[in-house]
């Protein structure tokens, strides 16, 4: 009995140091399944299924989509399940976060009553699907190992000359209460700007859409976006439902890649970093960007010891927790595992921070994002 539990410790010790290091991406290549729960209104039923079918008809040209199917409850004719399969994520991704898409699933939306999307790469199936695997469609080779929390972002741009206001406005406000259920929490929200481009990543154990919505919610929370609607540069009115949809959906900026060295420090600087692509760039740069991070992850001397990409079309952040700050590092910091690599960063970034002398440090100094606020929700008791 002795023996059995002391090779239980050790077992479990191993765990917990080989769950330090954590690595999430969208780039692996293997297949991507998506599945969309749908909540359709009484009576809308058939409105839906034509909605679905003209869009189908728009889908079945993206590139990377392999194929979709719908079906509805056999309990609830109400609710209805989308799955599709795609080669992999960054065709979905890059799709389903263009202005093509807001557009095509529109007609849908007065049908509706809520959503829910959840997104899976294919580790294993049997059957006719796993024939068809071998002939050459890659599933994921192992599982990946998580630490429990969920990262998101969202990103939207302010009137010019705004931008001290809406700063000041964003860090004065109340952090919302942590919990949001038995299961979900907020653990961090990090504010930055750069330029009149805001950025607010935020950390969640549990379910994100839970907690963005206990958010938005709050009132404190509430009268801070009432108070920075005149400076947006897109508008958004609270009273109508379908403005404030289109400008959350434009708004979110997924993370793509995650990655962590396994080490802690508590001198840690938390920054970010904003990469703006050259047009049609954005997921090249992303997965350039987490290649490299995954290297610096590897590498015990890296002062990097986290690392999120975010990435919607052309914008690109990076947030990171760095010992020594910026400057001390300036390749490590922008991504870089040597300085010999700027001229293949620059290639994929907009004119802005095209090349010219090429330096490490000017690019920093482009990418550098200010710091607006940055709180920690306290530990469970």
């Amino acid at each position: 009995m002795t023996t059995t539990t002391g090779t239980s410790d050790r077992v479990s010790d191993s765990l917990k140091q080989a769950s330090k290091r954590v690595s999430q991406s969208v780039f692996d290549g293997s297949r991507l399944r998506v599945v969309l729960l749908v909540d359709v209104y009484d009576g809308a039923q058939q409105q839906f299924l034509e909605a679905y079918e003209q869009m189908g008809k728009q889908v079945a040209s993206v590139p990377g989509h392999v194929s979709d199917q719908l079906c509805q409850s056999i309990e609830n004719p109400s609710q209805w399940l989308i799955t599709s399969e795609w080669e992999s994520a960054p065709p979905f991704l890059a799709w389903v976060n263009s202005e093509e898409h807001v557009r095509m699933v529109e007609p849908m939306h007065s049908c509706i009553r809520d959503t829910r999307s959840l997104r899976f790469h294919i580790v294993r199936e049997t059957g006719d699907a796993a024939s068809a695997s071998s002939a050459g469609r890659r599933l994921q080779s192992s599982p990946r190992i998580g630490d429990g929390v969920i990262r998101h972002a969202l990103t939207f741009t302010v009137k010019p000359g705004s931008e001290a206001k809406v700063a000041e406005l964003l860090a004065n406000y109340k952090s919302p209460e942590a919990r949001v259920d038995d299961a979900t929490r907020l653990c961090r929200t990090s504010l930055f700007m750069h330029g009149n481009r805001v950025v607010r990543a935020i950390e969640v154990r549990g379910d994100l859409l839970a907690a963005l919505r206990h958010v938005a919610r709050q009132p404190e929370v509430r009268a801070v976006e009432e108070a920075i609607n005149p400076y947006l540069e897109q508008a958004r009115d609270f009273n109508d439902q379908e403005s404030v949809r289109v400008f959350f959906t434009r708004a979110a900026l997924p993370a793509v890649h995650h990655v962590t060295s396994g080490q802690d420090d508590e001198r840690a600087e938390r920054h970010a970093l904003y990469y703006p692509a050259r047009p049609g760039m954005g997921m090249k740069l992303a997965e350039l960007l987490a290649q490299q991070d995954e290297r610096a992850a590897d590498d015990p001397r890296s002062p990097v010891l986290r690392s999120t990409v975010f990435e919607r079309d052309d914008v690109v952040v990076r947030l990171i927790d760095i010992r020594g700050g910026l400057d001390a590092a300036p390749a490590a910091a922008l991504g870089l595992t040597d300085s010999g690599q700027v001229a293949e960063l620059t290639t994929l970034l907009g004119e802005g921070a095209a090349k010219k002398e090429g330096d490490v440090a000017r690019l920093l100094t482009l990418a550098r994002m200010d710091l607006i606020t940055d709180r920690r929700s306290a530990p469970d008791a």
